[in-house]
């Protein structure tokens, strides 16, 4: 990569990560971490959260989006 298109990955990337700010701060996201698969264990002094299913997803995503900057760029 090359410094003009290095800085246009920046760019690109920063704008989704405020895209997906956004979509959070409206709630628009509020299903996340609350997919079947995801176990939350509670008692009375303690409560464990384990985000199997959403995890999962930020996976295959991640993934799929490092495979395309490689096959991309």
């Amino acid at each position: 990569m090359g410094g003009r298109s290095s800085a246009m990955f920046v760019v690109v990337i920063g704008f989704v990560m405020v895209g997906i700010g956004l979509l959070m701060w409206t709630g628009a996201l509020s299903w996340f971490g609350r997919l079947p698969g995801d176990l939350r264990l509670g008692g009375e002094r303690a409560r464990v959260f384990i985000p199997i299913t959403s995890m999962l997803i930020v996976s295959l995503v991640l993934s799929l989006i490092m495979w395309a900057v490689r096959c991309f760029f």
